[in-house]
């Protein structure tokens, strides 16, 4: 296999438009004087380099990884694991670590809130990424004995919420741009097409979708930058990372954001192997695990607060024709950006809009792969799996709306009243809330379930409620606290409200159910689905 291929260009122009996205989150959300407001000296000269330094590790890995399975095997069409910057635990390290430290910092009078507030960060980071590592010892144990389905549909229930039906949103919102450059992106990886002279159909779509963009005025988006670029020098921030490792009672603070997100990021990441050996290409677990963690340290011990993780979207990527280039071009597309200042400026040059077709045909092949991939009788497993992904995006676009319709502030703050104000209207939103929370594992214990159910196992279908039954009465599903604006997830939650557990004794009586199964039913052949 070659090293470089056509295929390249598009996958690259992908998955650079993906971490493009999450660079400008953490650059907007680390300076915003209503969130963090640290200075363009911390953001731009030691968290963004830090965080090319992370993405750079674990690119060329996965590459170099991909070249050698096509050594292996003696193929020619061996996909590199894409990777990047984890958006979940952004926002979490942002809204659950940092701010938090910063108030606190800001009320006992420290002298820098803004530094208390980015070590903390940097723990957070560092714990994340040991779990990842640990985690890959364990991880292959748990994918044998994990249906396909339960992997799969997981993936493909963010696939369609968050990633599907967020950039179809704005797709419409802009349809001279959307829609144009959706029809290229269809016509050329659904219709499979080329355009003559060769010309790559990503690159086709981000030019045209610039291009109109420009025409229409949704580009550039305000002034010109001004004195943005220059030369940034990754260096590492050791005394910074053992700093908040010694200081008492950071760790403990923030424990309970730190757990769940190392776990959910080993989880999704195994999801992710999963999902890229069923398009074709199979990765060994521990290293590419391992690596997964060591890209999350490596970015803390440079100044990033932002953990790593192996990308959603694989087999997306492998059917556009994208080999192990893709990978080692967004290493040093993502290099040049960070290091050298001019972030603001391709963003004011190229919209989030020209590419979003490229991200939206990502989402729909990796929800059509969890049905091509899995036994047909599953089928209703991946429907299970599907739905806590998107309980868990509907979540998240009923609490933007209160939002923006003035709630989730001091004066306004979220609370239980939300709870009956939304059931007058039959919307039970406390049971979107609560599947938010943790819906990764809801989603594969559910469709695992389901599969056991279908092919008649239903000791072991009683065995993995017992573990959802557990997850839930420790907090890692379901537990949630309000928050002035949010509802995030809170360990030993249920311990402290004892009117949440009945999450916990609902997948009790679950259990129960299966286990007296083979005791109180027959075999019924009839096919009630027909």
């Amino acid at each position: 296999m070659r090293p470089f291929v056509r295929g390249d260009i598009d996958g690259f122009f992908g998955l650079a438009l993906d971490n493009l996205v999450q660079l400008l989150l953490i650059d907007a959300l680390c300076r915003s004087p209503y969130v963090l407001g640290f200075s363009d000296e911390l953001v731009r000269g030691t968290i963004l380099p830090g965080a090319a330094i992370s993405l750079v590790v674990g690119n060329l890995f996965y590459a170099r990884q991909a070249m050698k399975l096509a050594r292996e095997t003696g193929r020619d069409d061996v996909c590199a694991l894409p990777y990047g910057i984890n958006t979940i635990s952004l926002f979490a390290h942002v809204f659950l670590v940092m701010l938090p430290a910063k108030l606190a910092a800001e009320a006992a009078g420290a002298a820098d809130p803004a530094q208390v507030a980015w070590q903390a960060g940097l723990l957070a980071c560092f714990g994340s990424g040991l779990i990842e590592l640990g985690g890959s010892f364990v991880a292959e144990k748990l994918r044998r004995i994990t249906p396909r389905a339960a992997l799969l549909s997981t993936l493909a229930g963010i696939a369609l919420g968050f990633i599907s039906l967020g950039f179809l949103f704005r797709t419409f919102s802009h349809p001279i741009v959307g829609l144009s450059t959706l029809a290229i992106v269809l016509l050329v990886y659904f219709g499979r097409v080329r355009f003559k002279g060769r010309l790559p159909g990503g690159l086709v779509a981000v030019v045209i979708g610039t291009a109109l963009a420009w025409a229409i005025g949704l580009a550039p988006a305000g002034d010109a930058p001004v004195n943005s670029a220059g030369l940034m020098i990754p260096l590492p921030v050791i005394g910074d990372l053992f700093a908040a490792l010694s200081q008492p009672g950071m760790l403990a603070a923030y424990f309970a954001v730190i757990v769940p997100m190392g776990l959910f990021n080993v989880v999704g990441s195994l999801q992710n192997l999963e999902s890229a050996e069923a398009a074709g290409d199979r990765y060994p677990v521990v290293p590419s695990l391992a690596v997964n963690g060591a890209g999350s340290i490596v970015a803390a011990a440079f100044g990033s607060c932002f953990p790593t993780t192996i990308y959603i979207g694989h087999p997306g990527w492998k059917a556009m024709g994208a080999r192990a280039g893709y990978s080692v071009l967004n290493a040093v597309f993502v290099t040049f950006v960070c290091l050298s200042g001019t972030l603001a400026w391709i963003t004011w040059v190229v919209p989030v809009d020209a590419g979003m077709a490229i991200v939206l045909w990502i989402g729909v092949v990796i929800t059509a792969q969890a049905f091509q991939v899995t036994p047909k009788a599953h089928a209703p497993a991946v429907v299970i799996g599907l739905l806590p992904g998107v309980a868990a995006w509907g979540a998240v676009m009923a609490k933007n709306g209160l939002r923006a319709a003035g709630m989730g502030n001091p004066e306004r703050p979220f609370d239980e009243t939300l709870v009956a104000a939304f059931s007058v209207s039959d919307t039970w939103i406390d049971g979107a809330f609560a599947l938010e929370q943790g819906f990764i594992f809801t989603a594969m214990i559910l469709a695992t379930v389901t599969v056991l159910i279908i092919e008649r196992k239903f000791t072991i279908a009683g065995i993995w409620l017992l573990a959802a039954a557990l997850l839930s009465s420790v907090g890692l599903m379901h537990g949630y606290r309000w928050t002035m604006g949010d509802t995030v997830l809170e360990v030993f939650a249920p311990w402290n409200h004892p009117d949440r557990l009945g999450w916990a004794q609902g997948y009790l009586a679950m259990a129960v159910v299966m286990f007296l199964a083979p005791s109180v039913t027959e075999p019924d052949d009839v096919d009630h689905g027909a």
